[in-house]
């Protein structure tokens, strides 16, 4: 059986109790997690491409930040936006109305799905939190992956939204690391994002609520990766929870291989995976799996934030593979977001995947998510995914090992 991105038995246990308030939240999670495990089971049948409920909303609601991370198949160093204009990706965002409509369209037909947001930098889309607080009235769990440098000024409003998870870029222990990955001009990103920390406890302490669980989201790099254990120190009193990711990147080699693959499947050629071309490695294999071994320590307990590996890699020789060996998927072989998750471009267009997104089977502006879902385009992309298998780029996908 394939192997499901899930967190932790233990890492439940301790997080539910901020949950049980909210079944309609807990509900949506406990069935998401629950067709994950048992999909061949409960899963569409048939071979035909067709998917059943929708589980899962991702938007990438714009295409603007305000930070130029290093490692960013965005922004960074070889990101698929630069040289992009950015008042023309701005007028292509889809207006908030459009978002609303689509969401009560969903219920409408059965469809009640998780909705996280992210982008680029989510907070600089106008309307994000209207369209939170939306979906809190249509009963749709919510959540964002953000760099955290804007969250001071909206944490009231967050709260009220009942947002259940708030994922926030750490990427070091202090100041200078973090600045040094997470550039900005005028921004001092690592003040910024402690500020919004402490305002969303505020603001939950003012709402007494438990919501949303503060995540930090931490991307293993060349310069963090010796500070691992110094991050999770700095943060272990501030956050609800610990994530940390190997980082998703390619080679060329599995560039080239995938371009071939997809032209072959698809009759044109991709080219948006090639910003997520890297080849750093760490120096030290032993090192960081040591590192890991220590995390994983220091979060035992309840009074710990859990720490949460994505994917979970265990030992060195594991971590290795995962470097130095792309074509290694750790028993990931098979993709089933493409059958529970709607994955939305900053334009509207809607593609099966959420990193390599050159496939597209509709957009938003034209019709709804519903008549997307299931049309003859998205079946053809499932349909060569299930029987022909992953593509090479895949072994290093959040949609595979990550969501």
């Amino acid at each position: 059986m394939s192997k499901r991105s899930t967190i932790g038995c233990g890492s439940i246990l301790r997080l539910a109790s901020r949950l049980y308030k909210y079944p309609w939240i807990y509900s949506k999670l406990a069935s998401l997690q629950l067709e994950k495990t048992f999909f061949n089971q409960l899963g569409p049948k048939g071979g035909e491409g067709e998917a059943n409920k929708i589980r899962q909303v991702s938007i990438r609601i714009t295409d603007l930040c305000n930070l130029r991370c290093i490692m960013c198949g965005q922004w960074g160093e070889h990101g698929f936006l630069h040289g992009k204009n950015l008042k023309e990706l701005k007028k292509c965002e889809v207006p908030v109305e459009r978002y609303q409509a689509l969401l009560h369209d969903l219920a409408e037909h059965g469809h009640r799905p998780i909705l996280y947001l992210w982008g680029g930098e989510p907070t600089m889309y106008e309307g994000w939190l209207d369209l939170l607080e939306t979906a809190k009235e249509l009963k749709m769990p919510t959540s964002i992956a953000t760099n955290g440098t804007r969250l001071a000024q909206y944490a009231d409003r967050i709260v009220d939204s009942s947002m259940y998870l708030c994922q926030i870029s750490v990427d070091g222990h202090n100041e200078e690391l973090h600045n040094s990955i997470r550039r900005a001009s005028g921004i001092n990103s690592f003040q910024s994002i402690n500020d919004g920390i402490d305002a969303l406890h505020a603001a939950r302490a003012r709402a007494k609520s438990p919501l949303p669980l503060i995540a930090s989201l931490t991307t293993v790099s060349r310069d963090n990766a010796a500070h691992l254990v110094d991050i999770y120190e700095a943060f272990k009193d501030k956050v609800d929870l610990c994530v940390f990711y190997p980082a998703w990147w390619i080679t060329e080699e599995r560039a080239d291989l995938h371009t071939k693959d997809f032209e072959r499947r698809f009759g044109f050629e991709p080219e948006l995976h090639r910003g997520w071309i890297g080849g750093w490695t760490p120096q030290d294999y032993k090192a960081l799996a040591e590192q890991f071994t220590e995390l994983r320590e220091r979060s035992k307990g309840f009074n710990n934030p859990p720490v949460i590996f994505i994917p979970n890699l265990d030992g060195e020789e594991d971590i290795e593979k995962y470097y130095t060996d792309h074509s290694e998927r750790f028993g990931y072989d098979e993709c089933i977001s493409i059958f529970q998750v709607v994955e939305i471009d900053s334009n509207g267009d809607i593609s099966p995947c959420r990193d390599y997104h050159d496939y597209v089977v509709g957009n938003i502006k034209e019709q709804t998510i519903t008549e997307i879902w299931n049309s003859d385009r998205f079946r053809q992309f499932r349909k060569s995914i299930s029987q022909d298998g992953l593509m090479p780029v895949c072994s290093r996908c959040c949609g595979l090992m990550g969501y």
